[in-house]
């Protein structure tokens, strides 16, 4: 069995590409307000909001319990509307080797498609996927589009 994965899923939301992008890129302290069901809250460890190699801690849920992901933002692309966040310490730390968040919403219509990839790496061969947290995401996006709809 590989230790390397990847899954994905797409999500359409009523948001333009524009507002949701900026949301995962340049305003992520605005998350927990936007996506109160699934983010407790989120600090700023090391850089500035919304640069690429700032470090960034996520408080959550997640399977019942709260948790902590520090990550860092590796790339931000606004031409394509993607985002990567490596995770660098946390839960996933703890059975992944290596974890990524890859981000990219496409115009679609009066709204955009939101595709998540997670990419990982894990410690042990008989070690869960990711298909868990990827159903988190997909979960996150929903609650985040449906309070911009509020906006």
């Amino acid at each position: 069995m590989s230790l390397f994965g990847k899954v994905e899923a797409e999500v359409e939301v009523k948001a333009s590409a524009n507002r949701f992008h900026e949301v995962n890129s340049k305003r992520v302290a605005e998350v927990p307000k936007l996506s109160p069901n699934f983010i407790q809250s989120v600090d700023l460890v090391e850089g500035e909001w919304g640069q690429e190699g700032s470090v960034i801690c996520w408080y959550f849920l997640f399977d019942g319990k709260a948790v902590m992901s520090k990550e860092v933002i590796e790339t931000i692309d606004d031409k394509n509307h993607s985002v990567t966040f490596k995770v660098i310490g946390g839960i996933l730390k703890e059975m992944y080797k290596s974890f990524k968040f890859i981000i990219q919403v496409t115009p679609k219509g009066e709204g955009s498609l939101v595709h998540w990839t997670l990419e990982y790496e894990k410690l042990n061969a008989d070690d869960p996927g990711a298909s868990s947290m990827l159903q988190f995401a997909v979960g996150q996006t929903k609650d985040v589009d449906a309070h911009l709809a509020l906006e």
